[in-house]
């Protein structure tokens, strides 16, 4: 017959092999727990270097937008003299009148009739610039004070008043005179750039009648 000191050290030996199958389970619990975080954390930290990337091509397009706008507004001034402006001009992507509906620029079809730089061919850093003029008048192919079978031409003018007043005066209240009107043309510029980046600029410009 066993004693029972000998049943109590069987149960101490049994005891440990038990506590170390459970630790070892709440081990590989807690590295998979970990392996996930850190596969989150990555692509977390991903997603957050396209957004940054995206967000700094985007602001390039923006800076680039100047050059189509520039180039836009020597040809207006280039050709403010004489009856060109009146007139629609396709081909150098110029309407004499404002869009009866607003088109989306960000569409590519909205681009038919534009002036593409350096012949559409991206620049040094992979932009594509765009641009198209519009003269802010209601009726086209026609003189700012003009009208069409009885409807009056409705433009943005803008009337620069003279600094002299009647006489020579400067007195306070004297009568100003008013100088030559100025029409408003808007310049759309549209930049298509890396990553499918497509960022759109309008401008209003002043030009001498």
């Amino acid at each position: 017959m066993k004693s029972p000191i000998s049943h109590r050290h069987r149960a101490a030996r049994i005891l440990p092999r038990r506590e170390k199958g459970l630790v070892l389970f709440i081990a590989l619990i807690v590295l998979v727990a970990m392996s996930l975080a850190g596969v989150a954390l990555m692509r977390s930290v991903d997603t957050g270097t396209i957004v940054a990337g995206n967000m700094a091509f985007k602001q390039a397009a923006i800076m680039v937008a100047d050059r189509g706008t520039q180039e836009a507004t020597r040809w207006l001034q280039t050709n403010s003299a004489g009856p060109t402006l009146q007139t629609t001009n396709e081909g150098q992507g110029y309407f004499s009148s404002r869009p009866v509906a607003e088109p989306d620029w960000f569409l590519a079809d909205s681009w038919a009739q534009s002036v593409a730089l350096n012949g559409g061919a991206p620049d040094a850093s992979g932009n594509v610039v765009r641009y198209v003029i519009h003269r802010m008048c209601t009726l086209p192919d026609t003189p700012y004070n003009g009208a069409v079978a009885g409807v009056a031409n409705q433009c943005a003018l803008y009337y620069a008043a003279s600094a002299a007043a009647s006489g020579g005066s400067m007195a306070v209240g004297a009568p100003q005179f008013i100088g030559t009107p100025q029409l408003y043309y808007r310049i759309t510029t549209r930049v298509e750039g890396p990553r499918n980046t497509v960022s759109v600029i309008q401008t209003s410009v002043l030009v001498g009648i």
